[in-house]
């Protein structure tokens, strides 16, 4: 992978979330690919656990959001970038997030981790929580 190529992807990732269905999710995703919500959250196997999850994560195609990123690193099949997305007209929510893909020979990604932050998220864990 490249910068160019994971821009791409990038790109695709975002119109994949515009569109209508899930089927867009098998042009980015490969069929046995995982998704990692958060470091600490089990991993969603396969397209159709993807799928699942994806319909239930998103208010539908047209809820009003922007997304912007930017490339952090990519070397060999591993890319990471920085996501900022906003939702809402005016905005009622945000995340600040870093994605860690790791592509397969085609381009499509076969692991996905993603670090959300949000602005009222705690900094630091308290003893005796969590």
């Amino acid at each position: 992978m490249d910068r160019e190529q994971v821009t791409g992807w990038l790109a695709a990732y975002k119109h994949a979330w515009r569109t209508p269905g899930t089927e867009a999710l098998a042009t980015i995703f490969t069929a046995e690919a995982s998704y990692l919500q958060g470091p600490y959250h089990s991993p969603v196997i396969g397209l159709p656990a993807i799928a699942r999850m994806w319909e239930d994560e998103r208010a539908g195609p047209d809820e009003v959001f922007e997304m912007t990123s930017e490339i952090v690193a990519v070397e060999g099949d591993t890319a990471v970038a920085r996501v900022e997305v906003q939702y809402g007209d005016p905005v009622d929510h945000e995340y600040r997030d870093l994605w860690i893909m790791r592509f397969a020979e085609d381009g499509r990604c076969r692991s996905f981790e993603e670090w959300p932050f949000w602005p009222a998220q705690p900094t630091t864990a308290r003893l005796g929580e969590g």
